[in-house]
């Protein structure tokens, strides 16, 4: 029995591929058909019949394998492979089907061959992890990550007829992995940016760590008017500088087409970068990056462009659908951080102005209140005169009246005055020994009538001190006075207590009444038969 089949190896003429012998070609698809349609007889295998049982077996299991398996047979490493392995050579196949492995992998014979001459002299396997193999596979120097092994094919009489290569590519998960790592540098860098220039020097230096995949950048900020883009400072990473403008006009061309980026909001592709620009270092390989992308950079949930990044493509690498999406990513990153940066000025701004704002409102108290105290002044002397000589009782009780309100009046603009030094930070407190217990009991004194007139209860409870308290003596006398008068505008029926309590650590004053109240949510203290308010002392 024979079948005809066409030779791929002997330029198109047709020969009998006797089934016989061949059993060991039976299995795999493409590769299969490839090799029963093979002439091996031309080759340094010889024909089929004459090849040996360890050469059989293991190009049977080979074909019939759906991981990725070559084959190099003999002293010259000769070529052999299934479907799985098959996109591993690129355009190499099906040229590279049966060759030395010399010829094949000439790109990186310098570190494959040694390792190859040695499983065979020692009969020991290898094996690599992310190994780095930069092959040339679709004509151009590529950079390629394997994890594969070189194992030892015994045959007879113990000597070691070929080696199996067992082969997995990761380049896909190394290039992932080191552009994760980037981008989650970029996000931790420019996080700290407080402004959009320190956010982009920040990106452009990190951007450096990762040469491999971003050889060269620039990064341009578009002004507020929207018609000039300014390279950021430090952003250059290329040696020519005059390659690069440090302004662009967005309403003209340029050469690295940052203009046209910034007015159609869509990335751009420069080629043949040589040719325009010259050599422009940055790859950390012996070829120039020859592409480079531009990406507008749109501000955050706005459809205006904050900026333009140029950045280089691996010479040796492809710009497919996933490196496009980094360098998206990229601008992505650096989108959030001048947003970022742009939002804690804006905060910066919005406090400097309330700061200002705080600044005018303590000097307009400050000033309004000398305007104030000096009409008073010059009032109330008269008005104490008059009430000396006054002999008529109703006149004199106009004059009380007047007395009264003016001193009140004088001690709200007191008031005043005092919250403008504490805004200020220029008011300070004399501390000095004082008799509390007294000094309190006295203070609640003066409310006593008017509270009782009202019917309303007053309770005051204080405890003998059995030292004097050091306490700011006026500041006291107008918490209390403050305290009591908001109890009791506040309480229409019950009563109000006062209490002063000391303990080893602390002196507490509390004025409770059975008024309003003060909304818990307002309150530190729990409120306590209507409203409740404490002040705390060291002792």
């Amino acid at each position: 029995m024979s079948e005809q089949r066409s030779s791929s190896g002997s330029k198109g003429k047709t020969f009998d591929v006797p089934s016989e012998g061949y059993e060991c070609l039976m299995g795999g698809e493409e590769m299969g058909l490839l090799m029963r349609s093979y002439d091996w007889s031309n080759t340094p295998f010889g024909a089929v019949e004459q090849w040996t049982q360890s050469l059989r077996s293991t190009l049977s299991i080979c074909l019939n394998s759906r991981f990725p398996i070559a084959i190099y047979w003999g002293t010259e490493n000769l070529l052999l492979y299934n479907d799985a392995w098959r996109p591993i050579i690129g355009d190499k196949h099906p040229w590279a089907l049966g060759r030395p492995a010399r010829e094949v992998w000439s790109e990186i014979w310098n570190t494959i061959g040694p390792e190859l001459t040695g499983v065979l002299a020692t009969g020991k396997g290898t094996f690599h992890n992310d190994e780095l193999l930069s092959m040339r596979r679709f004509g151009y120097t590529e950079e390629c990550y394997f994890d594969y092994t070189f194992n030892p094919i015994q045959g007879e009489k113990g000597v070691v007829d070929g080696i199996i290569n067992i082969v997995s590519e990761t380049t896909y998960r190394v290039l992932n992995d080191r552009r994760a790592r980037l981008l989650r540098e970029v996000a931790s860098k420019t996080g700290s940016a407080k402004t959009a220039e320190e956010a982009c020097a920040l990106m452009i230096s990190t951007l450096q760590s990762d040469r491999a995949d971003i050889p060269f950048s620039l990064l341009y900020l578009i002004d507020a008017d929207g018609k000039r883009a300014r390279l950021c400072r430090g952003a250059a990473i290329v040696d020519n500088h005059s390659i690069s403008s440090s302004v662009i006009d967005l309403d003209a061309e340029d050469d690295w087409l940052v203009a046209t980026a910034a007015r159609s909001a869509k990335p751009q592709i420069i080629h043949h970068l040589v040719t325009r620009f010259g050599h422009i270092a940055g790859s950390p390989w012996a070829e120039p990056p020859q592409k480079a992308v531009i990406l507008p950079i749109a501000a955050t949930g706005q459809s205006k462009i904050a900026g333009v990044l140029v950045a280089g493509v691996s010479p040796r690498l492809e710009l497919d659908e996933n490196y496009r999406d980094f360098f998206s990513q990229v601008a992505g990153q650096i989108a959030i951080a001048i947003a970022n940066a742009q939002s804690y000025e804006q905060e910066r701004q919005r406090a400097e102005q309330l700061a200002e704002l705080d600044r005018a409102k303590t000097v307009f108290f400050s000033n309004v209140s000398h305007e104030f105290r000096t009409p008073l002044t010059l009032m109330l002397g008269p008005t104490e005169d008059a009430l000396r000589e006054a002999q008529d009782s109703e006149q004199r009780d106009r004059l009380e009246l007047i007395h009264r309100n003016a001193l009140r009046l004088q001690k709200l603009v007191n008031t005043l005055l005092d919250f403008s030094r504490i805004e200020a930070g220029r008011i300070e407190a004399v501390y000095e020994p004082t008799d509390l217990t007294t000094l309190t009991m006295d203070l609640a004194g003066m409310f006593r009538s008017t509270i009782e007139r009202a019917g309303l209860g007053f309770r005051v409870e204080c405890d003998a001190l059995l030292e004097p308290a050091y306490v700011d003596r006026e500041m006291w006398e107008k918490i209390v006075l403050n305290l009591l008068s908001n109890a009791f505008k506040f309480t229409l029926e019950g009563e109000i207590a006062l209490e002063l309590h000391a303990d080893d650590k602390q002196i507490q004053l509390e004025v409770c009444d059975t008024g309003t109240g003060i909304p818990a949510s307002e309150s530190d203290t729990p409120s306590k038969a209507g409203g409740l308010m404490s002040v705390t002392a060291p002792r």
